[in-house]
């Protein structure tokens, strides 16, 4: 295979966005269908696979590995692969965590692909403390793997515009959650671990790349009043193999776009 492609979406309900148009009058079985990732990862699909159809289960081509949470409706992930993982995992190894749903971990012949959807800190402070939290544990159990000498990809909404070029209004935003200080330390510590933005590293300080639009804020996607939210890391042993990361804002049907990685 010359080139795999990776795509990331938050989908902000899976039921919701199937129904939607999403691109070129299409629905989203056949804009899959035409885009033809090697993998695709969803975020907070908030449904469980027997709230769904056959054709959102299994679309042609591909299988489904869902992590759906205890609690309905809310978060969740899944990860459609045209290549059969030779391993899928589904627990970070605390169960405060792993009962929200927000992992599917698979592993193919050449590296580790983890798709994951991080908490957001903004209802609380102890909500923020579980993002905090996470991010640690998180960091610990990818360095875990690759200390076994694994190659990482981490895709999916992270939460967290990392520095003020990834969103519109940094001033306006510093005592958000989603941009803290604290929150944007963790990126900085992530990355210091050996892992790779792919968008900056293909892309550079290009300004005004987004992937979520806040709804409450009238025609914010128009306007292209946005934060970049959603992710695709590498450790550093792929970062030769990076050939393009680009976001696609032109994708509807959730208030996120979905993010793209292609691997040689």
């Amino acid at each position: 295979m010359s080139e795999l492609t990776l795509i990331s979406w938050n989908v902000n309900g899976i039921r919701a966005m199937s129904k939607k148009v999403i691109y070129e009058r299409v629905k989203f079985n056949t804009w899959l269908s035409r885009t033809s990732p090697n993998m695709l990862c969803l975020q907070e699909t908030k449904a469980h696979p027997e709230q769904l159809t056959a054709k959102l289960i299994s679309p042609q081509g591909y299988k489904s590995y869902w992590n759906s949470g205890e609690r309905k409706g809310y978060s969740g992930v899944v990860t459609y692969s045209k290549i059969k993982p030779n391993r899928i995992n589904y627990k970070l190894g605390k169960e405060k965590f792993d009962v929200e749903g927000r992992v599917v971990e698979s592993e193919f012949d050449d590296f580790v692909l983890l798709n994951v959807y991080f908490p957001n800190g903004k209802l609380s402070s102890e909500r923020l403390k579980y993002k905090m939290d996470f991010y640690d544990f998180f960091l610990d159990f990818i360095n875990n793997l690759k200390s076994q000498g694994k190659s990482i990809i981490v895709c999916g909404d992270v939460n967290t515009a990392h520095k003020e070029i990834d969103l519109t209004n940094p001033k306006a935003n510093e005592t958000i959650s989603g941009f803290l200080p604290e929150e944007r330390a963790w990126i900085d510590k992530f990355l210091s671990h050996g892992y790779v933005d792919t968008f900056r590293h293909v892309h550079g300080d290009i300004p005004n790349q987004y992937s979520w639009w806040s709804v409450r804020n009238i025609g914010a996607r128009e306007r292209n009043v946005g934060w970049r939210l959603d992710y695709f890391y590498v450790s550093d042993d792929l970062v030769d193999r990076i050939s393009d990361a680009y976001i696609m804002p032109e994708v509807m049907g959730s208030d996120h776009c979905p993010v793209v990685l292609k691997l040689k």
